[in-house]
């Protein structure tokens, strides 16, 4: 009896072992009195869960805002102003910088209201509740549906709730699926329109490292911007008016000027967009040794093509710059994914825990029955799914990062519009399409694309299923000359001319249709999607459907035999709390690094004049003479520090918040040997990275003048308190 009692215990402890991480976790603010409080508490918070999250009285939700559905930013004053992240807010500079006015190079900065800029398209969402509303969601529904039944009727469904729930005629309401599906909860939301930008630190300083930096620690990057949100004279959300004021916000967040110490409480409150945490092995395997792989060839290109011609012209380096920052993100941090969990044996652990997960099955009679076959059947559907992904992971990054074919898309938008609705749709897409060529081509540049198509077209011809390749791309060809079919293409084609297509748009848009349909790159664009669509979209519906309904299963079965463990959704896009201590971490044998940076580390990294790791005047000035103001502490001036905080994508702006409710950092970035966190948190290396709030302030007052905007801000020193 005693040796079964410790066998019992082994295994006890080894299932701990393979799921039990305190830091782990992006949690539904709803559910943490539920959930977390008492964790949280023993981790050193002094708030309490609602304080966090409340519906009968102003918390810190209220303070915090999707930031243009792409990003997170938080109020920090009472008349609506944000801070979010440079690169966050870096589409906004962009688009009003030029040769003669280059916020990006110089920075922006607004000494009054009247100054701030207007951003058409940017937009603050706020949540105003979350309610489960699983049971209606899924009304109707049986285990024995297909997958397109079961969704027409959740959709009925949801539709339905949207209608029902109560809300604001000025508030809207978002339904989302968490747990694979198995749970619904709906979110009220506010949406503000008029977002305008208030202030933006020189790329020196707000992307400082540039691409040698990204995903790495040490980190001296002071990334943030600022804006302000206006609302009707109502206070209610209005579309942009110089008539508008600054929004009263329920709750925005005081500034702690007393900084972090190692293993202080912090805790991280955004919308991170896409994690897969519960993927069986099989699938996360197949991500590192197939997809990331794929994935990461297709981007170097794209990227070394770019890079070639920003460094040769200014002007194509502005116009290229957001575009190129968003490629080189996922290619550096699809790198880190694959040596993350390579060098901590995820997949290894994960095999660990479903041979646990396998032995409590069959040790009970009702599971074995439900989930008996379930990894089997997982891996057979991901044998099938495997060879489709790859191939729809090189349509998905080559056709997208052709902007050739983007303009063709926009002009096969109008043509459907017309044949599907006639003059009516006609008329209300082509207003739409015309703002969206505007938008394409203001950031097109002919030489640039036509490199990228022969560089992409080669890649797609070569590297993919031969079956991918239609005969208009094969027999185009002379002698495999892709630089030839290229020239050869953009030469007979107009799309590549902005003046003569929307010229051609406004004088008559019908005639102009009519001869666009024997243009040789919508024949081009036509025959790939055609072909794609026939030999990877139809059948990897039909797996994609077989897998989802797997992974549903998979996700209950998990939470059916580990009930032992607190289960927290994989990220959405929605709002959530995630909360660690501030640590360093070990990325290899014989390095460690401490969790803070300092200004001094900037000055080591300085090279004048170089894209990256120049350093303005002013600043190095300030340094010189330790002119840090209220913001510095012994003499240094705190740049950067990383937590154990489980973040992602989206949650780029996020506030980073004390144990006392105060902000104390700006979320913008993740270790590169962490950036695996997406499939598989492991507290050894995944750590979150943050702008120290008191450079923010230091940037803002000392280096930028704007004192006008210190003003605003409400600064505390909640360690003085004892």
């Amino acid at each position: 009896m005693k040796r079964i009692k410790f066998l019992l215990f082994l295994a006890f402890a080894l299932t701990l072992t393979l799921f039990s991480r305190a830091d782990e976790g992006m949690w539904l603010p709803q559910l943490l009195q539920q959930l977390n409080e008492k964790q949280m508490k023993a981790f050193g918070m002094k708030i309490s869960a609602a304080d966090i999250y409340s519906i009968n009285k102003g918390s810190l939700k209220d303070a915090v805002v999707s930031f243009g559905g792409f990003c997170t930013a938080e109020v920090i004053s009472d008349q609506g102003l944000l801070l979010t992240n440079h690169h966050c807010g870096f589409d906004a500079i962009q688009n009003h910088s030029t040769l003669d006015r280059n916020y990006i190079r110089d920075g922006f900065w607004s000494h009054s209201k009247g100054d701030e800029l207007p951003n058409p398209g940017l937009f603050a969402t706020f949540i105003v509740r979350i309610d489960d509303v699983t049971k209606d969601a899924l009304a109707g529904v049986a285990a024995s549906m297909d997958e397109k039944t079961r969704q027409s009727i959740i959709d009925k469904n949801m539709a339905a709730l949207k209608n029902a729930i109560k809300k604001g005629s000025w508030q809207d309401v978002v339904v989302k699926p968490f747990f694979e599906g198995n749970k619904y909860y709906a979110f009220v939301t506010e949406t503000y329109k008029d977002v305008r930008l208030v202030g933006a630190p020189p790329s020196s300083i707000g992307n400082f490292g540039k691409d040698t930096d990204n995903w790495m620690w040490p980190r001296h990057t002071g990334d943030f911007s600022m804006f302000r949100i206006y609302a009707g004279a109502d206070g209610k959300p209005a579309e942009y008016s110089p008539a508008n004021v600054p929004l009263k916000p329920k709750k925005f967040l005081p500034i702690s000027l007393d900084g972090t110490a190692k293993n202080d409480f912090t805790m991280v409150f955004g919308f991170p967009g896409r994690t897969n945490e519960y993927l069986p092995a099989v699938a996360e395997e197949q991500t590192v040794t197939l997809n990331d792989p794929t994935k990461i060839a297709v981007r170097e290109k794209v990227l070394s093509v770019m890079n070639a011609f920003m460094r040769k012209d200014e002007s194509l380096k502005i116009q290229y710059a957001a575009k190129y920052a968003n490629v080189e993100n996922a290619y550096k941090k699809w790198q880190g994914e694959v040596l993350g969990i390579n060098r901590t044996k995820a997949i290894e652990k994960k095999k660990a825990y479903e041979a646990e997960f396998e032995r409590r099955v069959n040790a009970n009679p009702k599971w074995k029955a439900q989930y008996g076959n379930l990894l089997n059947n997982l891996n057979a559907a991901y044998a099938q799914f495997g060879p489709l992904s790859l191939q729809r992971d090189y349509y998905a990054e080559i056709i997208s990062r052709i902007e050739i074919f983007a303009i063709a898309a926009q002009l096969n938008r109008l043509q459907n519009a017309f044949e599907k609705n006639g003059e009516k749709g006609f008329a209300e897409t082509l207003s739409q399409v015309k703002a969206k060529l505007k938008e394409i081509y203001n950031e097109y540049n002919p030489g640039v694309d036509k490199q990228l198509f022969a560089a992409l077209m080669e890649t797609y011809a070569t590297s993919g299923d031969s079956l991918l390749l239609p005969k208009e791309l094969t027999e185009g060809l002379q002698k495999n000359d892709y630089n030839k079919f290229a020239s050869s293409l953009y030469e007979d084609t107009p799309l590549d001319e902005e003046k003569k297509i929307l010229e051609a748009l406004d004088r008559d848009p019908k005639a102009f249709l009519e001869k666009y349909k024997t243009d040789r790159v919508n024949g081009l664009l036509s025959a790939i999607n055609q072909q794609y669509s026939r030999v990877v979209a139809a059948p990897m519906a039909n797996v994609q459907n077989n897998v989802n309904n797997l992974l549903r299963t998979y996700m209950q079965a998990q939470m059916d035999v580990f009930a032992e463990k607190k289960f927290y959704p994989d990220a959405n896009g929605t709002l959530r709390v995630a909360y660690g201590k501030v640590a360093g971490y070990e990325p290899r044998d014989g390095v460690g690094y401490e969790p803070y940076t300092y200004l001094d580390g900037v000055m080591e990294k300085y090279k004048p004049g170089d894209y990256e790791f120049d350093v303005p005047q002013k600043l190095r000035d300030l340094y010189k003479n330790k002119d840090y103001g209220v913001y510095g502490t012994n003499g240094k001036m705190p740049i950067c520090f990383i937590a154990t905080n489980h973040t992602t994508g989206g949650n780029s702006g996020s506030p980073v918040i004390d144990a006392y409710g105060n902000l104390v950092g700006l979320n913008f970035d993740r270790v590169w040997e962490g950036t695996m966190s997406d499939l598989n948190y492991d507290p050894s290396l995944c750590r979150n990275i943050m702008v120290d709030i008191r450079y923010v302030l230091f940037i803002i007052d000392k280096y930028a003048g704007a004192s006008n905007l210190i003003k605003e801000l409400k600064l505390v020193h909640p360690k003085r308190k004892g």
